[in-house]
């Protein structure tokens, strides 16, 4: 059989992250692609076939280890098996209160401050719920956790700040494109002026980079002035806000304005975050996208790429 399937049609066809594919390659054998002239991974149909139901095996409590040099047909079987032995209402609850118990553990490794853990953590979250799966159903609820515990005094900043940066390492490397498209859709994203919690504008760039974007993170509590100024040189197809903390800034409430004032024409502005629900009649007003879960952000970036932009000049008024 040719192999023809470059790993982003299989990251698409199986629901594995592309990085939760190359380690189940190089560390598993589970399967052998080709190298074409292009150095570009390709991979059979059967590749794809296996790696799909790989994915379902261990989503059924079986280890990638013991599973990974199984023949298609022995999977088959150990699916069926499986499929037979647990109800589906059963099985389900069984993968809600897992994935519950894996938040659970990463938020003891935050409070342990153990690297190792949440790594470890992070990978097999990956690898269970693949991509986007693991940024809806596991990432996104962790950080509103460590958010919700830091409000309420359980963790301190030192907290938030370990889980930040380790989460964001891994985020890295799990939503990196496996080629660089310069023609794609750039999203630009920041937080304003005094929102200093970053996660959740990581986890949007992750998203945004898993469903083709290209994107440049600007960083924490960045003044309007400087954010329009580097826009007039990255030319984004959309830019992007977290507001995490707090609900009634009056400051920000003016900074949103003039960011709306001076927003290139044909720009999109995303806005998300906790905190932004307490802003919505500026949005309005500036018209921004309020995306409220992250499941909400694939359809706007669907819409984004569906409509032609214009870069030039300033938004009307």
């Amino acid at each position: 059989m040719k192999p023809v399937r470059t790993i982003k049609f299989v990251a698409r066809h199986t629901g594995l992250s592309v990085h939760t594919i190359r380690v189940w390659e190089k560390r598993y054998g589970a399967v052998r692609p080709v190298r074409a002239s292009n150095n570009r991974r390709l991979y059979t149909e059967e590749d794809v076939e296996r790696l799909r139901l790989l994915r379902e095996a261990t989503l059924a409590g079986h280890t990638i280890s013991q599973i990974a040099r199984a023949s298609l047909p022995e999977l088959q079987r150990l699916l069926r098996d499986v499929g037979e032995a647990i109800p589906p209402a059963r099985k389900r609850g069984q993968e809600q209160d897992a994935l519950a118990e894996m938040i659970d553990a990463a938020l003891v490794a935050v409070t342990a401050f153990d690297a190792r853990a949440i790594l470890k953590l992070l990978d097999r979250a990956a690898v269970e719920l693949g991509s986007p799966g693991v940024l809806q159903r596991f990432i996104a609820p962790m950080a509103e956790r460590i958010g919700e515990l830091w409000r309420d005094g359980s963790l301190t900043i030192a907290h938030e700040h370990f889980a930040t940066n380790h989460i964001t390492q891994f985020l890295t490397t799990f939503a990196r494109p496996y080629t660089e498209n310069t023609q794609a859709l750039h999203l630009v994203l920041a937080t304003p002026t005094g929102q200093l919690h970053e996660l959740g504008a990581e986890i949007v760039a992750a998203a945004a980079r898993s469903h083709g974007w290209r994107t440049t993170y600007l960083g924490a509590g960045l003044p309007v002035e400087e954010f329009v100024g580097a826009l007039r040189n990255l030319k984004p197809r959309a830019v992007g806000l977290s507001i995490v903390f707090p609900p009634d800034d009056e400051p920000l409430r003016r900074d949103l304005r003039k960011l709306g004032e001076l927003l290139p024409k044909g720009c999109a502005l995303l806005i998300g975050g906790r905190a932004s629900s307490g802003y919505e009649d500026i949005l309005r007003e500036i018209k921004a996208i309020r995306v409220e879960k992250l499941e909400d952000l694939f359809p706007v970036l669907e819409s984004l790429q569906r409509r032609p932009s214009r870069r030039t000049g300033q938004r009307s008024k």
